[in-house]
């Protein structure tokens, strides 16, 4: 069979040869393929090493020097197991490591050798060893666990593949073995097929087997099922079959009938056997392979062979799925890779078409088929296409439209052909659905129905003849027409239609206004490449209608036309305000803007906003050197709107430059409120007084902060205004009175100082007196003055003035005035005071006598003159630091400690008695010898004393005292003063203390005495408190002080008194004399101290005999529980249970539950069983119990009890005790408790008991009251202990469970895929996406991944998705940007790809985003161009995305060896504006026609001629003849004619020189014709229809060359569109018929 037919397609993906693999090392043991991603061979010479071979880039092997006896690449990511001997040993390393990031993920030493191994999933490795398999995740810390164990048909057997279903619940291994001794070449094969939940095996005869799923029809949940292979002997008949069975069925379920095929071998191959199996769950299909490469082929539903062959000469060694396309790949002996396909065009066919042999009376298998397929979906194309032939044979179109209508079949081309043949109707249906575009177009026109073409056209994407359908429609309806272009513009992907050839079709039948109105609609967007018709619209209607043009320009819709064309147009029009909006040259400007009569003020101020600063000012100044006064207003309106812009200092310099005042003073003014400026405010008070604005002048200095006061005043001086007001202002405001009244007195304006002084600030008045005395102006007038201003004047100021220039006695007549009338002014008084002693009128008299001065002001004008004066002065204000300095100074002793005395200051006694003061002792003799002898005032002895002690002067007091107390004085029986000597003297001088305490009587006993204690003069103390009868504090300084318990029982005996006795007691207890204690306290008949001998008694631990005397005699007087207590304790100390028993049945007041308390936490167990037993405690009988180790009680207790700290306590205590089963009972009790929970559990894990935790907590789930905290535990114990079943319980309880909390388990455990589903589940996406790409081999999933990132809140994230799938899966990177193209960056992605320099791996995805025109983009996709040669992608990135660096681009290529490249820079040049380099480059390249175009559209008519000169050197008489066309506008006629005459080329020049006659006859003309139209103005009729002939005619000049010409013109010659046409050949006189770039049409004469 042809391979293009066959089913199944094979295609040689990598020979491993071509790649360095030595052949050698092809086999079983050296290659290993997990899955379709990876391939590993183990290589041991000339190295040993391991080669990875990624299928994506299968010519890049990875080659790595390792050591080991196998490897294998896990099937998903980059993770190797490795798998080495252990030298000298039985014993196999294994290794993972992700050599991505070059970390080993975990380690383990096997016991025993490791015969097979394989990934069964992702996650997990199937490890075999001669008796055992095991199970090792990589995920955790756990090491292989044991699965199952061999079975006995596998013993000596070689393993060739083991393998699991997808839920992990079904194994299965295989082996194969020696033939039997019947047949030895026919190799033996044996599987185990191994149940996880049943935990039992079977051992069957296969020699290859697979696992997969099915869904069987009634049963919603698919079916388990296995396929296996055998080829087996038996009696010498060789069996092949092929069984598929259903694992597991499902009880009350529809299963899976088993099925069984025969596998035929050909007698070629009797000695083959199958190898490997693989099943498609794409087609549902089993694929058999052979040793010897035959390939079977199975439908797995039915068994039923589909297609057998041979599919490879060398044995077949190694299979591995290929779940993406349905098939499997196979690795031969010579190395070659397979890669088996379904041919999903050929595999129907081939099925329908192997014969089949029909039974009478039954119904063709070939309907049978149909029928089924029917019953069950969708057919096909090809089963879509056979049917329906066979309907239409029948005629039997209903049964078509009935499956159409039911969606039962394919529709494609091939089906709309066939049934077209019927139907016209249906057969468009029939393409419509199979997206047939072409005959769907075809059908619409046929039908005639246009509209529907562009709506169909647009949603399918094709693009039919649009140029074609609006010129039919154009002839019939031109508004229709416009609505239809208008309705391809609106396509999406762009017009189809180039908008300036739509335009042109309009403007070829004079449809001006129609083609306004479709150029207004689609350049609505205002897009740079539309510029050329934002021009073209704009001087149709400047030309024709102006009033239209300029609502347009109004309106603002447009940016992008040329507007030095506009411009032009607009300065024709008379639309001045346009010009000068549009015109981008000074000059122009300024020749437009002097016509200020034809332009609205408002809209000029307006434009010259839009002007820089240099161009507005320099219009400015021409608008004043052209009319001053005509224009000053807008002049001053503009600097007011534009200041900011302009510049203040700018307008300021151009008002001044013309010196306009004026000008200046209006600008000024608008802008003084807001600015700051010190300078401004001059220039404006400036401007006012120059202009005669003294109003304004005095109202500026008086209310403005901001100007320079100095300079101003200097200007008003020079100015000599006739208003002084404003200098007034000024100087007052910014203390320039002196100038001010110098200025006002030498100026002689006498009556503004009086009113100054009068009105404006009387408060000023001492610094004008004071300047007027300077200016020597007489007393007279200085009088009058200060008499004008009276009480208002500030008197302190005025003296100060006038004392400074000793012109005091000036004021005598004022003050007496003042005091005359009431005054009682403090600086009134002073000022008199001063002329007082200064004439020495009987000072003493006013200074003892006057209220009203300030004593420490004339004290200090008394200090030089006369101390003593002083020092009335200070005693009369109590101006205390003066007086004492100016004693010192002048050794007033005597007066300062008389004055110190009768202050009775304690501030002033502290400062006159510190250490510091150097004249403290000479103050003291003064005190005790005279001022306090001569004092009869106790208060003022007193606060003498004071002063003393507080100064610390212990012997001067003592001496002072004395004096006092002991000599016969007024104060000898005061008892504060004896008590005040006493204790000075225990402080100061403690030998004499017990004298004054024999010789005085009246002091304070108890109060001494205890400073005495203080003071450690324990015996004074003593003989204090004897002499006083306070025989308590006596036997107190005895025991307390001189610590004599031997004197102070003596002394007991010797008063006998129980307060006595009590002291004695109580120190004896102290020492711990508890028996002597109680016998004192018994003497003292004290109950009082209950709790002092109970607590010694304790201390002691051996009185408790004594005790339980005492506690008898107390408990005679007192009903204390504490007693009661206690004497339970004391019994059960010295072991008297019954005692206790008999007591607690008496009457007592005891706190049984403290009791009880107490004796457990002594261990006196029994005791407190006996008390906690009486009172019913069963929470503490529960604990007593269980210190008794009588655990079974203590449950019982609990159970009465129902505390969750009972119910703690025993269950930690039956844990520690290792009752599991009842702490179990006691845990399920504590855990519905949320807060006991987590105690719990740490308790269980800190003893170890990590499965009975886990039980208990298992148990708990179904417990009533269970609560989120028990399946969150749950969860982290799995997490911690028992990882296998930690997804699973996520899973089941997701919204049970605390998942931060879980989270952090995880987290910690690094359970990363269980972490990412919980952050998932949280709404924590960023997270997720972070835990996913930091620990991708386990928690990384491309589709989970993908929906993951686009809902992270961190955009960081998006770039470091970027730089993950770059590092770990750059063949998914674009799927990854695709779906963060909305999201990211492009530019920094851009970025991040070029630092890892694999641009070209997104270049995908720069293609889908370059519509964004983003620069980065743009740049790196040209590289791409340019380095792939791909100038035709070039051309078109350049001319649709503007966005990127031109001219580095044109650089880089225009030396590129590719003639279109440096075709593509001088296009790059011309777009830049860079003519010349773009026409040197042409040139260079011989591109003469690319030349002349740059030439025309530079508008450089230098450039033009200079290549009419270039033609004529290189003798090409021809381009020189087109190049007078192309450049027609820009050449001068002068110069074409004499570089043809010089260079006898006028022949070549001569078309051109008719033409430009023509054309100057034509302007002549129409300026004939203008003349006589405006002489015959007065008929309207006529003029109407004239002017739009003019207009017609005007506007065919103005026509671009896409336009044909008017009738007459040589019609077929027209070009079309914007394409420029090829340069014709020089027949003749070579002159093209039209020209393409502005050339007007030429007529006849």
């Amino acid at each position: 069979m042809a391979a293009a037919n066959a089913p199944i397609a094979m295609q040689e993906v990598l020979t491993l040869p071509s790649i360095g693999i030595n052949p050698q090392f092809i086999t079983f043991t050296h290659v290993t393929m997990e899955s379709d991603k990876y391939i590993c061979v183990r290589e041991t010479t000339p190295q040993n090493s391991v080669v990875i071979v990624d299928m994506n880039m299968p010519m890049q092997p990875l080659r790595r020097p390792i050591t080991a006896d196998s490897a294998l690449m896990n099937p998903n990511s980059r993770i190797l197991a490795l798998k080495a001997q252990i030298p000298g040993t039985t014993q196999d390393h294994l290794q993972v490591f992700n050599i991505e990031a070059k970390i080993k993920i975990k380690s383990h030493q096997m016991p025993e050798p490791v015969v097979f191994w394989k990934w069964i999933t992702p996650k997990t490795l199937g490890l075999i060893t001669q008796t055992s398999v095991y199970h090792w995740s990589i995920e955790g810390e756990s090491e292989p666990v044991k699965v199952f164990d061999r079975a006995a048909n596998l013993m000596n057997n070689q393993i060739i593949n083991y393998r699991c279903d997808s839920s992990e619940k079904w194994l299965v291994l295989i082996g194969i073995a020696p033939g039997s001794p019947e047949k030895p070449q026919l190799v033996k094969g044996n599987m185990q097929l191994f149940s996880v939940d049943q935990q039992r095996s079977q051992a069957l005869e296969a020699h290859a087997a697979s696992f997969t799923t099915f869904k069987v029809f009634g049963n919603e949940n698919p079916s388990i099922l296995i396929s296996f292979a055998s080829k087996t002997i038996n009696a010498g008949q060789i069996t092949s079959k092929l069984h598929v069975i259903e694992l597991g069925a499902q009880p009350g379920k529809s299963g899976f009938i088993k099925k069984q095929a025969d596998l035929f071998f050909p007698p070629d191959f009797a000695d083959d056997f199958p190898v490997a199996m693989q099943i498609s769950q794409k087609y549902s299909l089993i694929y058999v392979i052979t040793k010897l490469g035959l390939l079977f082929v199975y439908d797995l539903e039915t068994a039923s062979a589909v297609y057998r062959n041979r599919i490879s000469p060398d044995p077949i060694f190694l299979t591995s799925e290929a779940p993406s396309v349905g098939g499997f790949y196979a690795v031969n002996r010579r190395g070659q890779v397979l890669r088996a396909t379904v041919n999903e065009s050929t595999i129907i066919p081939f099925i329908s078409g192997q014969s089949v042999p029909v039974q009478p009376g039954q119904t063709p298998p070939l309907l049978q088929y149909f029928g089924t397929l029917l019953t069950r979906g969708k057919l096909n194309a090809f089963e879509s296409l056979e049917l329906s032939r066979l309907v239409v044979n029948q005629n039997k179109k209903n049964l078509l439209e009935n499956w159409l209508a039911e969606d039962k079949l394919e529709c494609s081309e091939e089906l709309g052909d066939l049934v077209k043949t019927v139907d016209n109707d249906l057969a468009l249906k029939i393409y419509i659905k199979a997206r047939v575009t072409p005959k769907v177009v075809a059908a619409f026109a046929e039908r005639r129905e246009f509209d529907k073409i562009l709506i169909y056209s647009k949603q399918v994407g094709y693009t039919p003849d649009y140029l074609f359908l609006l010129q039919t429609i154009l002839r019939t309806d031109p508004q229709g027409a416009v609505n239809f272009a208008l309705m391809m513009s609106q396509m999406e992907g762009g017009c189809p239609v180039d908008f300036n050839t739509i335009t042109d079709l309009f403007l070829q039948r004079n449809l001006i206004r129609e083609a306004t109105a479709f150029l207004l609609d689609v350049l609505k967007p205002n897009l740079p490449e539309h510029a050329f018709l934002q021009t073209k619209v704009l001087e149709i209607n400047l030309v024709t209608y102006p009033n239209v043009a300029d609502a347009i320009l109004a309106n603002g819709m447009f940016s992008h036309y040329d507007r030095p064309r506009i411009a032009q147009l607009c300065e024709k029009a008379g639309l001045y305000i346009r010009a000068l909006q549009h015109y981008s040259e000074l000059p122009d400007i300024k020749r437009v803007i002097v016509n200020t009569h034809a332009i609205e003020p408002q809209a000029l101020v307006e434009f010259f906003g839009t002007l820089s600063k240099e161009w507005a000012l320099e219009c400015m100044k021409d608008l004043l050197l052209v009319n001053l006064r005509g224009n000053l207003q807008i002049i001053v309106q503009t600097a007011k709107e534009y200041s900011e812009q302009l510049g203040v200092d700018g307008c300021i310099k151009l008002f001044e430059q013309f010196k306009s005042y004026e000008g200046l003073y209006f600008f000024l003014g608008s802008y003084l409120s807001s600015s700051e400026d010190p300078d401004i405010h001059f220039k404006y008070i400036e401007a006012a007084a120059k202009t005669g604005q003294l109003k304004e002048v005095e109202r500026v200095t008086r209310e403005s902060n901001f100007y320079d006061p100095e300079k101003t005043k200097n200007f008003l001086m020079e100015a000599k205004l006739p208003d002084a007001r404003p200098l007034i202002n000024v100087c007052d405001r910014f203390g320039f009175v002196p100038d001010l009244t110098h200025y006002l007195y030498t100026n002689n304006m006498l009556r503004y100082i009086e009113g100054y002084v009068q009105k404006v600030n009387p408060g000023n008045a001492p610094l004008v007196v004071g300047q007027l005395l300077d200016d020597e102006c007489p007393e007279d007038f200085i009088k009058g003055l200060i008499l004008s201003v009276r009480s208002l004047l500030p008197v302190e100021p005025l003296v100060a003035e006038c004392e400074k220039r000793n012109r005091l006695r000036l004021l005598t007549q004022f003050l007496e005035h003042l005091v005359s009338e009431g005054s009682q002014d403090v600086h009134v008084h002073n000022a008199l005071g001063k002329i007082i002693i200064d004439s020495n009128n009987n000072p003493e008299h006013f200074l003892t006598t006057n209220p009203y001065y300030d004593s420490r002001v004339v004290g200090k004008y008394c200090e030089k003159r006369d101390p003593t004066l002083a020092v009335v002065a200070y005693r009369r204000g109590q101006c205390d630091d003066e007086l004492i300095n100016v004693t010192n100074k002048n050794s007033l002793f005597k007066l300062q400690a008389r004055y110190v005395v009768e202050r009775m200051d304690a501030d002033m006694w502290e400062k006159v008695l510190q250490p510091e003061n150097e004249y403290r002792r000479q103050l003291i003799d003064q005190v005790v010898s005279t001022a306090l002898p001569e004092s009869k005032s106790p208060e003022q002895v007193s606060a003498a004393v004071k002063a003393f002690m507080t100064a610390d002067l212990p012997h001067e007091l003592i001496e002072l005292l004395e004096k006092i107390v002991l000599q016969n004085s007024a104060f000898s029986g005061n008892f504060n003063l004896q008590n005040l000597l006493i204790l000075t003297a225990i402080k100061a001088d403690p030998p004499r203390v017990m004298d004054y305490i024999n010789r005085l009587d009246n002091f304070d006993g108890p109060a001494v005495g205890e400073v005495a204690v203080e003071a450690q003069l324990y015996e004074e103390a003593f003989a204090i408190f004897k002499k006083f009868n306070l025989n308590v504090q006596a036997v107190n300084v005895l025991l307390d002080n001189i610590q004599s318990i031997e004197r102070a029982v003596e002394f007991a005996f010797r008063v006998e008194e129980d307060a006595v006795w009590s002291q004695v007691a109580k120190a004896q207890l102290r020492e711990g004399l508890v028996s002597d204690a109680i016998e004192s306290f018994i003497r003292a008949d004290d109950e009082t101290q209950f709790h002092d001998v109970i607590r010694a008694a304790e201390d002691a631990n051996n009185v408790y005999h004594d005790l339980v005397k005492y506690l008898l005699m107390v408990r005679q007087k007192l009903k204390e529980p504490k007693v009661d207590g206690e004497l339970i304790f004391a019994y059960a100390k010295i072991d008297r249970l019954g005692d206790i028993e008999e007591f607690i049945l008496m009457p007592n007041v005891a706190n049984l539950q403290t009791v009880g308390d107490r004796l457990f936490e002594d261990a006196l167990y029994e005791a407190a069983k006996i008390i906690f037993a009486f009172i019913s405690n069963w929470a503490k009988l529960a604990c007593t119990l269980v210190k008794l180790k009588q655990f079974q009680g203590a449950v019982d207790a609990a159970r009465k009890a129902n505390s969750s700290k009972t119910w703690k306590e025993v269950c930690f205590a039956c844990v520690d005790a290792e009752e599991f089963r009842l702490a179990q009972i006691c845990g399920l009790n504590i855990i519905i408790q949320v807060d006991d929970l987590e105690e719990v559990s740490e308790y269980y894990q800190n003893r170890g008991c990590f499965n009975e935790l886990i039980s208990l907590m298992e148990s708990g789930l179904g417990l009533e009251r269970a609560h989120m905290g028990i399946f969150t535990e749950l969860g982290v114990l799995y997490a911690r202990y028992r990882p296998e079943k930690l997804m699973e319980h996520i899973k089941l309880f997701s919204t049970r469970l605390n998942i931060p909390k879980l989270i952090r388990a995880c987290d910690e455990q690094q359970h990363w895929k269980e972490l990412t589903y919980l952050y998932i589940q949280y709404d924590e996406f960023d997270n997720a996406a972070t835990t996913i790409m930091n620990h991708s081999p386990d928690a990384w999933d491309h589709m989970q991944f993908k929906d993951v990132i686009v809902k992270v809140a961190n955009v960081e994230l998006y770039y470091k998705a970027v730089h993950f799938y770059l590092q770990e899966h750059p063949d998914l990177i674009n799927d990854a940007l695709h779906v963060l193209a909305l999201r990211v960056d492009h530019t920094r992605v851009v970025d991040i790809m070029r630092k890892a320099g694999y641009l070209h791996l997104v270049k995908p995805y720069m293609v889908a985003v370059q519509s964004n025109n983003v620069a980065a983009v743009n740049e790196a996709l040209n590289e791409i161009y340019v380095e792939e040669e791909d100038y035709e992608r070039l051309r078109e990135s350049v001319d649709l995305h503007d966005n990127f660096d031109q001219i580095g681009l044109a650089q880089r290529i225009e030396k590129h060896e590719l003639l279109e490249m440096r075709r593509i820079a001088a296009y790059i040049y011309k777009k830049a504006g860079r003519w010349k380099q773009s026409i040197a480059l042409s040139k260079k390249d011989k591109l003469y026609k690319d030349a002349m175009e740059t030439g025309s559209q530079s508008g450089d008519r230098e450039l033009s001629e200079e290549l009419l000169v270039y033609f004529i050197e290189q003798g090409k008489k021809e381009c020189f003849a087109a190049c007078l066309f192309i450049c027609y506008d820009l050449i001068r006629p002068d110069v074409a004619l004499e570089l043809a005459w010089i260079n006898n080329m006028i022949d070549f020049a001569f078309p051109y020189l008719l033409q430009f006659i023509r054309e100057y006859a034509s302007k002549v003309d129409e300026l004939v014709k203008y003349n006589i139209e405006s002489q015959n103005e007065v008929k309207a009729k006529e003029k109407e229809e004239k002017d739009l002939v003019a207009q017609q005619n005007m506007y065919a000049q103005l026509l671009p060359l896409a336009l044909p010409a008017p009738p007459g013109m040589g019609g077929p010659t027209m070009g079309g569109g914007y394409g420029p046409p090829p340069i014709p050949s020089m027949g003749g006189m070579g002159m093209p018929p039209m020209p393409q770039f502005g050339m007007p049409p030429m007529g006849s004469y």
